[in-house]
């Protein structure tokens, strides 16, 4: 989309909250706190029937040396650099204050249109204290409100006034989605970074870096997808704070939203609970599996069986869950990430694929040939015909004299054949048994 709206300023002005105001969906986190939006967020909005992105950054802090403040500003000036029109967001409640400044000076630098936006003015007096903020030398200053919407229109009708004719409404509609899932500090941000060739999100050792749910475009194999970098998950018990809750409900919510989930596993601690538990809830909502075991590097006296053997013991934990591909890699040394893109976009495929009615029975025949239902109470179950039927995850219904004689271990052998017959790796299958 070539319209880019980035909201930008130091931190604490409202934002995120403006950001949500624009897309109409609570997707960027929102606290009290400064701080809490660290990479660069992107959403869709539309005013007056033009369709454009919005860029939501953190907060700009000139000349700090914190590590993340340093690389939020290398963000913030991505941002910029993308952008059609920045808005450069203030807050009358604090005033013309010097951070406000300094970054103004920035802002003099770019050749783009800037709008100065004085936040919090949620009452007619309070949105005449914005005159202050002409001191700034940007231009026009819009007294809004953020959190009520006053004032709003008036300053996207300027807008939009920048922008090209563009009348596509959600640019990733229809793209198949990949959601990069795990426990905190495992590598998620690393990885994506590594694809991508540049430093998408922040990346630091402090568990917990990443808390927004963060999408980026990435084309493999000649498949577009977006990939979206999520917050850790970890267990309720181990939250101690509402941004840290917030970000593990995006992280949830952006598996639900997912086609195929990318789960990453620190090979140095093996698979844990709360590995087993996004798993078991990724295969519940019907979603595609690629395992990854990152930090492959850093594991010592590995020998030709290493891999094996932990591979069988995750295995056997996540059982019956047993149609995932489990690669070993290493973020660090690149070692095996691509293989894991190219195993998720083929469980993609699998996960997408209609297989004709003739072929799945001829296929049944050759199945109940081999093995055919056990009979049940002295009662013969004869399973006439199957089809698949239309659905975001493969599923097939049987149609049969008896459905409710059907037993769960003929219901495993006959979607591990199915899945030997038509390759669903990747993918769970979902079988229904019908009474004809």
């Amino acid at each position: 989309m070539a319209n880019i709206v980035a909201i930008v300023g130091r931190p604490n002005v409202g934002k995120s909250t403006f950001f949500n105001r624009l897309i109409e969906d609570r997707k960027a986190i929102m606290d009290n706190v400064s701080g809490v939006t660290r990479d660069r967020h992107y959403g869709y909005a539309e005013w007056q029937g033009n369709f454009f992105t919005v860029i939501d950054t953190g907060g700009y802090v000139h000349g700090s040396d914190d590590q993340f403040e340093a690389a939020i500003r290398s963000q913030v000036e991505l941002a910029i650099e993308e952008a059609t029109v920045i808005l450069f967001m203030v807050d009358v409640q604090a005033g013309l204050v010097e951070l406000d400044k300094e970054f103004a000076a920035v802002m003099r630098k770019c050749k783009k249109p800037v709008y100065v936006v004085v936040n919090k003015a949620d009452s007619a007096e309070k949105a005449n204290f914005g005159g202050e903020f002409y001191a700034l030398g940007l231009g026009e200053v819009y007294s809004i409100s953020s959190q009520n919407g006053s004032g709003t229109g008036e300053l996207l009708d300027q807008v939009v006034s920048h922008f090209e004719k563009n009348d596509n409404e959600n640019p990733n509609a229809g793209i198949p989605r990949i959601a990069i899932l795990g426990r905190p500090n495992v590598g998620k941000s690393s990885f994506v970074n590594a694809l991508l060739g540049k430093e998408r999100t922040i990346v630091t050792d402090v568990a917990g870096t990443t808390r927004d749910a963060i999408d980026t475009h990435y084309k493999a194999y000649g498949n577009n997808f977006i990939l979206t970098d999520t917050a850790g998950i970890r267990r309720k018990a181990k939250i101690n704070e509402d941004i840290e809750f917030y970000s593990v409900m995006r992280s949830i919510r952006t598996l639900e939203d997912s086609d195929i989930c990318v789960v990453l596993i620190d090979a140095t601690k093996g698979l844990e609970a709360q590995d087993v538990n996004i798993i078991n809830l990724a295969d519940r909502y019907g979603k595609g599996i690629v395992i990854m075991v990152n930090k492959w590097d850093l594991v010592m006296d590995k020998d030709s069986n290493t891999a094996a053997k932990l591979e069988k013991e995750i295995r056997e934990r996540l059982h019956p869950i047993s149609y995932m591909p489990i690669l070993f890699a290493s973020v660090i040394t690149k070692q095996r990430i691509f293989q894991v893109i190219e195993k998720a976009v083929k469980a993609n495929e699998n996960k997408t694929r209609k297989i004709p009615t003739s072929q799945l029975n001829n296929w049944l025949e050759e199945a109940i040939a081999h093995y055919p239902p056990p009979a049940i109470k002295s009662k013969l179950i004869s399973i006439k015909y199957m089809t698949q039927f239309p659905a975001k995850t493969p599923s097939f219904a049987f149609f049969c004299n008896l459905p409710q004689y059907i037993k769960e271990p003929y219901m495993r052998y006959l979607e591990n054949q199915l899945r030997e017959k038509f390759d669903f790796e990747g993918t769970p299958i979902r079988l229904f048994f019908r009474k004809k």
